[in-house]
Parts: C-alpha cells; sequence; structure tokens
C-alpha cells in the first residue's frame, strides 16, 4: 500500500461487537457449546496437521471480482501456517493489483512470480528461495503477483515453471488466482490438488457459480470432487436464503461453507487473526481442514 494512504485506515475493528462477544461467553458458560467446541478445534487441528509426502497446492479462484477470494485465501493461507510446522507458500497469480499483500501485512514486494520462474534452479536451497519472497508470521512466505503496479502481466508458461519449482520446498501453496475463465486460474485450477471457488452472498454470485459448476462436470471427475465452494457474506444481512443457497450448490457436487459477515475483514486491510469474529476463526479451520482432507485424496 502507498504510504500517503496507509494512515486513510482507521483502527482496526474486531469482528464482532463487544455485546455479541459478551453474549457467546455468557451462552457458553450455561450449555455444553463449549465443548463441542473444543471437540471441533481438536478434530481440524488433526486434520491439519498431517503430514505430506509432496507439496499440496491449493487454488482460489472465483467467477468475478469483487467475491472474497483474496480474503479466503489469505484465512486458508494464514491457518495452514498456524497449525503446521512445514513451510507455507502463499502465490499471486493474479498480477492486477490484486489485494493479498495488504491482506497479508507486506510491507514491502520485490520478486514476483514472473521473475521467480526465470531465477529459481533445482539445486538451490529453501534458504536459497525465500530469499526471492516476503516473509510472513508463522513460518509462511508470499510470492506476489506484482509490484504494485499496474500492467503486470503472467502468462501460464511462467506459472508453471515457477510453481514446479517451488513444490517441493513447501508442505502447502496457497494459490490466489485470476477470477474464471482467465488462462492462468485455468492451468492452477487444472494443476492442483485442491480447489476453491469464491462466491458473494447474492443471487448473481451463486447463480455464476452453480454455472461453473455444472461446467466443471464436463471435466475429469476429481476436478469437482476435490472442490470446495465459499459463500462470503459481505454485509450484515445477505441478499439471498443462504441455506437454500447451499443446499443448492452441495447439490451440483462440492463441499459449500459460508463465512458470515466479519467486521474486521469488511474493513479490507490486514488480517489480525486476534480480531476476527469467533465464528470467523471456526469456518476458517473448518474449510482449510476439509479442503486439506480434499488435496490429500489420491485420483
Amino acid at each position: 500500500m502507498d504510504r500517503r494512504l496507509s494512515g486513510t485506515g482507521r483502527k482496526p475493528r474486531h469482528g464482532e461487537s463487544f455485546s455479541a462477544r459478551a453474549l457467546r461467553a455468557v451462552r457458553r458458560t450455561v450449555s455444553s457449546s463449549a465443548a463441542r467446541e473444543v471437540a471441533e478445534a481438536t478434530r481440524a487441528a488433526e486434520l491439519l496437521q498431517q503430514p505430506v509426502t509432496t507439496g499440496r497446492q491449493i487454488a482460489v479462484t472465483s467467477i468475478r471480482g469483487g467475491a472474497g477470494k483474496s480474503t479466503v485465501a489469505a484465512l486458508l493461507g494464514t491457518t495452514y501456517a498456524h497449525y503446521r510446522q512445514d513451510p507455507v507458500l502463499f502465490v499471486e497469480a493474479d498480477p492486477a493489483l490484486g489485494s493479498l499483500p495488504i491482506r497479508l501485512g507486506a510491507e514491502s514486494l520485490r520478486w514476483t512470480t514472473g521473475d521467480v520462474a526465470d531465477i529459481v534452479e533445482p539445486q538451490m536451497s529453501l534458504l536459497d528461495i525465500t530469499g526471492y519472497l516476503v516473509q510472513l508470521r508463522d513460518n509462511a512466505w508470499l510470492l506476489p503477483g506484482s509490484q504494485g503496479q499496474i500492467g503486470a502481466m503472467l502468462d501460464t508458461r511462467a506459472y508453471e515453471r515457477a510453481m514446479v519449482a517451488l513444490r517441493r520446498y513447501f508442505g502447502v501453496a496457497v494459490v490466489d488466482c485470476e477470477t474464471l475463465p482467465a488462462e492462468v486460474a485455468r492451468v492452477a485450477l487444472s494443476a492442483s490438488q485442491a480447489r476453491v471457488l469464491a462466491t458473494p452472498a447474492t443471487l448473481d454470485g451463486v447463480s455464476s457459480t452453480f454455472a461453473v459448476l455444472q461446467w466443471m462436470k464436463g471435466l475429469p471427475p476429481h476436478m469437482l470432487a476435490s472442490t470446495a465452494v465459499v459463500i462470503t457474506e459481505q454485509a450484515p444481512h445477505s441478499g439471498v436464503d443462504l441455506a437454500d443457497a447451499v443446499r443448492t450448490l452441495e447439490a451440483a457436487g462440492p463441499s459449500v461453507h459460508v463465512l458470515p459477515y466479519d467486521r474486521h475483514l469488511a474493513d479490507g486491510g490486514h488480517i489480525r487473526t486476534e480480531l476476527l469474529a469467533h465464528s470467523t476463526r471456526q469456518t476458517a479451520a473448518r474449510l482449510a481442514a476439509d479442503v486439506f482432507q480434499l488435496s490429500q485424496k489420491r485420483h
């Protein structure tokens, strides 16, 4: 972010109001929900910490801009980095001024995906590789798509070279793709072990995603079988019946998750996990565990 704009943001808000947090705390003390939450968190942690023999690549995309795909990618990768011991890589395969670096709190950008495709060599160590990446928290690294400038380009060959070269260094790589049907996004979807489609909780967003799922039925069966959908609530009140939307999309084949409205996410800045609403953290953990499990299936 341009330093001249960094002061325009207000103090980061918590994802839920104080009254909502207080009410939830009271409910937990008078019900058995606390034990269920602990059990669910334990199951998610066990799934997220499973070892891998080769790096898992997870592509996140959408059918249109404004669906929250960079936010979903940031939440996914941050969750993996928190739970896993091996390095986690964020790859921005959307060079058109994507918001992933801002969401991850990157203070500066240097090398891009296109640059690294021409630099990485097989004999390099992880230490050599990370010299070209942006270091984040929890043993996570970012490879941006541009240097914050309009006009950056990324072709499919450069993307493929970069991913093939980097895959062996990282346990999980989360790829923030261009919107479909861009060529690099299609390549990333086909090359990944799991896929995530983000859609806003609007009628046109859900309808467009349903059309994409119907199109995916014409692809090899494993493509749809290893796909998850995330419906993102970007306003306090959705424009669709979420339960009905979930049932409709699940009928097409994928697992479906709802990312509830979160004031902290809605601000659009650096995502600080301690400020996320409790329901957001729960959803992120469930989604990450589900997608990681999909990526582990052998097709």
